[in-house]
């Protein structure tokens, strides 16, 4: 018999404000699939030190440019595991 705890815990989405947050959650989602940075940066194209840097909440002009338009939106970015 399955318990409540036995269950898969499904973890609140990450909240996108800054790019420490965004790095937070990549950082997260690349740890739970077993990925090192260096694997990421191969299936993905980027270099390593790109992720890093994102990982470390690095405002990159492609980040800075994407939260600039959330915040004129007034709208957040939340991330959470896909299911595809």
């Amino acid at each position: 018999m399955r318990t409540r705890s036995d269950r898969p815990q499904k973890l609140a989405p990450f909240r996108v404000y800054s790019p420490g947050s965004l790095g937070a959650a990549v950082r997260h989602y690349r740890q739970q699939e077993g990925l090192s940075q260096a694997e990421l940066a191969e299936r993905t194209g980027l270099n390593r030190t790109y992720l890093s840097a994102l990982e470390h909440g690095r405002e990159t002009e492609q980040v800075k440019r994407i939260l600039r338009v959330l915040r004129q939106l007034g709208v957040r970015m939340t991330l959470e595991k896909a299911d595809w």
